[in-house]
């Protein structure tokens, strides 16, 4: 590898991006300049037409990573007196239950094995039984293993009880099909440098404008008060504080890349492909992934790590040499590894990596990729 040249990102995020969406970030523009403001309306406005219909819906872009949208969101849109339903099956779920309580909103869980979805039956019950809770939310793709959780069901139980839904779609949003026609949600949240490959620094939220319209106070927060945010982009389109100027810029130039692909359908398409390569490439080499087909969303892969001579970091630094970078695993019973599928990546790129492995197979003395009885190095 030529080490001028920084590597392929396979993971979760951040990602590889484009030429032309870090080329969108080499000026300079004042936040109250009315070329921003409109470049700023036209983030919100294309990041509502991902999944819902204006007026109906607004978007309220934040400052930070996705988890300081996922905070806001539910620090402003569930009351002090509500309660939250956290869908738990990895470490984002686990996340929205430790904002809550951090928060101080009341907040009880259903969980779930990390390799297997949320449970619609089991949020029913726990929602027959406590009718206390006014929210429930859960992660759409948990990025712990790269679980495709089932949405459209939990909104359908969330709906038929008069609760509302939270989604984090973080590793969904802009790839993954969802619509709020179809599928009722009070918010869904997510940030620039998922699948919609713009350059971290920006969380965003897409809210019912009555929700938020009725959720003056509800905030702990100043920062995050999506309220109040809301309030200043419809009074004169501008941010209360400092916003990531070049970071929209790269984001505005990032959704129109994503339209130009044929938004989610397109969008998702490639990534299907991607994963369909990898799964069949790294199958041939005899490595074994977590989940089963039935629930692996095309966004990240967890594979299980082989047996033999196995060291994550030998594995992890001999592909990075190669020109590739990979995550470690996030689970906490199984020693695995995690390669992703989304940002500027395309099959021929998966094919090269799955060649690069089987190089470092060899180097290894791996002579496949077949888990071992538990002996493997996380």
């Amino acid at each position: 590898m030529d080490p001028s040249r920084d590597p392929l990102l396979l993971t979760p995020g951040p990602l590889t991006t484009s030429a032309g969406v870090r080329g969108a970030m080499d000026r300079d523009l004042g936040s109250r300049d009315a070329e921003f403001v409109a470049l700023n309306a036209e983030v919100r406005r294309r990041l509502v037409a991902v999944v819902a219909a204006e007026p109906e819906y607004t978007c309220v872009p934040v400052q930070g990573s996705g988890t300081f949208a996922v905070e806001a969101a539910l620090g402003t849109l569930v009351p002090r007196s509500g309660k939250v339903l956290a869908c738990v099956n990895g470490a984002y779920g686990a996340r929205i239950r430790q904002i809550c309580q951090r928060i101080g909103r009341d907040v009880a869980a259903v969980e779930c094995p990390e390799d297997r979805p949320v449970d619609p039956e089991a949020v029913d019950r726990a929602l027959a039984g406590d009718p206390g809770i006014t929210h429930v939310a859960l992660a759409h793709c948990e990025t712990t293993t790269g679980l495709l959780n089932p949405v459209p069901a939990v909104a359908a139980v969330a709906a038929a009880r008069g609760r509302r839904l939270i989604v984090d779609a973080m590793s969904a949003f802009g790839a993954l099909p969802l619509r709020a026609e179809a599928v009722p949600f009070e918010a869904v949240v997510a940030s620039s440098n998922k699948c919609l490959e713009g350059v971290p620094g920006v969380g965003f939220v897409v809210a019912r404008a009555r929700a938020l319209a009725a959720a003056a106070g509800n905030s702990p927060s100043l920062a995050l008060d999506l309220h109040d945010q809301w309030r200043g982009f419809e009074a004169n389109g501008q941010w209360r504080f400092t916003p990531p100027v070049q970071v929209l810029a790269a984001l505005a130039e990032a959704l129109r890349r994503h339209a130009d692909e044929g938004g989610v359908e397109g969008r998702g398409a490639r990534y299907r492909e991607n994963l369909r390569v990898l799964q069949e490439g790294m199958g041939a080499l005899g490595f074994v992934p977590l989940l089963s087909p039935s629930v692996q969303a095309p966004i990240i892969v967890t594979w299980r790590a082989p047996g033999g001579p196995w060291s994550f970091e030998v594995f992890y630094r001999a592909l990075r040499e190669r020109g590739f970078a990979i995550y470690p695993g996030k689970l906490t019973r199984a020693p695995t590894f995690r390669v992703g599928c989304i940002g500027q990546v395309f099959p021929d790129d998966l094919r090269r990596f799955v060649g690069a492995v089987a190089e470092v197979m060899e180097a290894m003395g791996l002579p496949s990729g077949a888990p071992g009885t538990g002996e493997g190095e996380a």
